[in-house]
């Protein structure tokens, strides 16, 4: 038993590929995963609604036009509170597991000190997922079976992509909390753009990018608190022709926080993002040329 047998009946991840591809983007969603393995409910000592609280509730759902509209979308059946694959592959909190973990594991990273690692031990606000100590056979199952062969569909999809047009531009695709502030708290965002602080796409394509949303009336800004994380770091190499931005949607646009059900502006965002990914499908090819400006 492990992950393998988590996923017999349902394949842990999916790709909707257009009948033709027909620009260069590749979307991607992989916090959107709602199913439950059974044998990992069983290990949690968490509810099954409350365990939900991590999820990027039907996000996968809400960019499901790119597939009609020419370009792939891959998303996750697997849910991030299971296995996250937006870290490293090793990032791993020692105090979970009953063995000692692999000495090439990042144990000191910020996102494993805040309970979330690549095998998280939260959820939501600061709640512990599991009751006991996990063996450390059910981590590595994890990234076996299903974090590995994510990461090479999705660099295969990026790979196919850049092969076909020349370059590639992955849109990492994520919600975030409705309560979310920035600057003096006074501004709630309906969009973020995060591009690495301009290290993982040409700034030209998040101005643009961008500039489709403010058009719609959305309030949009970029980097923080989200500059994106792992598959934006680690896809976005513009030097290379590979491009990647992350987009997180405030999820009061569209769904119930405490119930998670959508509500009845869910069709309308649908709607916009769908003009937004035909919006992205005509930017010119010079705004990929543009290199980006150093990390912050």
């Amino acid at each position: 038993m492990g992950a393998a047998a988590d996923f017999s009946d349902i394949p842990a991840f999916q790709v909707a590929r257009p009948g033709e591809q027909r620009f260069p983007f590749v979307f991607n969603s992989p916090h959107s995963g709602r199913y439950y393995p059974a044998r990992f409910l069983a290990m949690s000592k968490l509810d099954p609604a409350t365990i939900r609280r991590s999820e990027d509730c039907y996000v996968d759902e809400l960019f499901a036009s790119a597939a009609s509209l020419g370009a792939p979308l891959l998303s996750a059946n697997f849910p991030r509170a299971y296995l996250d694959v937006n870290r490293e592959p090793w990032e791993l909190d020692p105090r979970m597991f009953r063995e000692p973990v692999p000495p090439y594991a990042n144990i000191r990273s910020p996102r494993v000190a805040g309970g979330l690692g690549t095998v998280p031990k939260l959820v939501g606000e600061g709640l512990d997922i599991y009751s006991a100590r996990l063996p450390l056979a059910e981590a590595i199952s994890r990234i076996d079976h299903v974090y590995r062969p994510y990461h090479a569909c999705l660099s295969a999809l990026l790979q196919e992509t850049r092969a076909k047009f020349g370059y590639a531009v992955l849109i990492d695709c994520h919600s975030m909390p409705a309560n979310i502030r920035v600057g003096d708290g006074s501004l709630k965002p309906d969009f973020i753009l995060g591009d690495r602080f301009g290290s993982s796409s040409a700034p030209a394509l998040t101005d643009y990018a961008m500039s489709l949303l403010t058009a719609k009336g959305y309030t949009v800004v970029h980097n923080k608190p989200y500059a994106g994380g792992f598959i934006t770091e680690h896809y976005g190499r513009p030097a290379e022709r590979l491009h990647a931005l992350q987009i997180e949607i405030n999820r009061g646009l569209y769904m119930n926080e405490r119930t998670l059900e959508r509500t009845a502006r869910f069709q309308a965002l649908a709607n916009d993002l769908k003009d937004f990914i035909r919006g992205l499908t005509i930017i010119p090819e010079q705004h990929f040329l543009t290199m980006p400006l150093a990390a912050e």
